[in-house]
């Protein structure tokens, strides 16, 4: 099972330097977990630097995984992580939502450097 971070995804859809690294866990649909914050850091970015039509479609890409939303045992358990590891909200959301699917969160953010689980690729430019 595979998370995406918000920053892989648009590495991904800008196809820059390290969209090879995560297209193995974006195009594997059927592994792919996407929380809805995702959804929405996707969406508003997009929405805000190009048109709502691109962002729709990034999201319709997004949506080809299984969409779960925010519920309290992963709210908990992403309160402990951001103190544990002096992650911010989003961040720690993420964090929360792959260990609670056994998944791996793929990402480039500096945040999740050496911790357990994730897939870290520093960001190129």
């Amino acid at each position: 099972m595979n998370v995406v971070d918000s920053c892989a995804w648009f590495e991904y859809f800008a196809d820059g330097p390290n969209a090879s690294f995560f297209s193995p866990a974006i195009e594997a649909t059927r592994k792919l977990v996407v929380p809805t914050l995702s959804l929405y850091e996707v969406f508003k970015r997009i929405l805000a630097h190009r048109t709502e039509d691109d962002a729709l479609l990034a999201i319709a890409v997004m949506q080809q995984g299984t969409v779960v939303e925010l519920d309290a045992n992963v709210a908990l358990s992403a309160a402990r992580i951001s103190i544990d590891c002096r992650l911010p909200m989003a961040d720690s959301v993420m964090l929360a939502t792959a260990r609670a699917f056994g998944a791996a969160l793929w990402t480039q953010d500096e945040h999740f450097k050496g911790l357990p689980g994730v897939r870290y690729r520093p960001m190129r430019e």
